[in-house]
């Protein structure tokens, strides 16, 4: 019986890990990996495979299947979900179909909103948390660029099954990607959500590259202030976090290449939809239900609003 894993969304976080998944279980008798693609992206697939540009050069894999039809799909084991967080609802509900109560759900979103989402669902399935450090886009429908060495998944769940958690690690590990199988996992969620709510908002507030963040002293000052607002409600939610988390995150930044920005910029730049409620909007709602001022949050919410509609 071959363990079937379907990857929901072929963005730079589902198309980078997807690929090394494809690459390493090309043909095999033990795993089976399934793209759940629709459109250009299904076509371009189909003929000519997924391309992951590195600074390592270029690889072009094939998944074992790549459809958006459930009837085509079947049952999965295993779902990984990499859309926007702005497409969870519609995404999941389209696809099913091929999600018994047994299939595991890895939600790898930027928010932390998605595992509640999805549980709201099915109410009946194993859903993880999980979150990525990655700098990776789409630079057109099958074709994905990786910048710099960050590629790490961390996932867990305080509920599911370790034997299938554990399964899961062992089929990452043997496709060489760097995963950690974590007890806290909730506070490694929330570590990276800090990391990248205050750095989409502040990008894309100010129109900066992470560089142009860090140099302008003005533009960190506002950056500092966001990572201020979303700690302290990290805090009263009672989640264990590092006493020096503000000093870590901008650290982290530091090391991240200076020339990238969030992909909620990026998304902006190109007049596309942006995932302000999942990374903005939920700390600003989460400081009213804490009772926990968030002006500068607000801030960005009010002049995003208007430049994303």
């Amino acid at each position: 019986m071959q363990t079937r894993i379907g990857i929901l969304g072929l963005g730079g976080v589902g198309g980078y890990f997807g690929g090394l998944l494809a690459k390493e279980y090309a043909k095999s008798k033990t795993v089976e990996i399934i793209f759940i693609a629709r459109g250009e992206t299904l076509r371009n697939i189909k003929e000519s495979g997924l391309k992951i540009l590195s600074d390592n050069g270029e690889k072009i894999v094939f998944p074992d299947l790549v459809s958006d039809n459930p009837e085509i799909i079947g049952k999965i084991d295993y779902l990984i979900c990499a859309t926007k967080t702005y497409d969870i609802e519609e995404s999941l509900t389209s696809i099913k179909n091929v999600i018994t109560k047994n299939t595991v759900i890895l939600p790898l979103y930027n928010g932390v909103d998605a595992p509640e989402r999805i549980c709201t669902l099915f109410p009946d399935n194993e859903v993880l948390q999980g979150c990525v450090y990655i700098v990776s886009m789409i630079v057109s429908p099958g074709v994905i660029k990786k910048v710099g060495p960050y590629e790490k998944i961390f996932f867990g769940s305080d509920m599911a099954s370790i034997s299938r958690m554990n399964a899961l690690q062992t089929i990452f590990k043997n496709a060489s990607i760097e995963s950690y199988l974590v007890d806290a996992i909730e506070e490694t969620v929330w570590e990276k959500f800090i990391f990248i709510s205050a750095l989409a908002s502040a990008t894309s507030y100010l129109n900066q590259n992470i560089g142009e963040l860090l140099n302008s002293e003005s533009s960190r000052k506002f950056y500092v202030s966001l990572l201020n607002e979303i700690t302290m409600i990290a805090a009263v939610k009672g989640l264990d976090l590092p006493n020096d988390i503000v000093f870590q995150t901008i650290l982290k930044l530091e090391k991240s290449p200076q020339e990238a920005t969030s992909s909620m910029h990026r998304d902006l730049i190109a007049g596309r939809k942006i995932e302000l409620a999942s990374l903005t909007e939920f700390v600003v709602n989460e400081g009213l239900k804490y009772e926990i001022g968030t002006p500068t949050y607000q801030k960005v919410l009010e002049k995003l609003s208007q430049q994303a509609i």
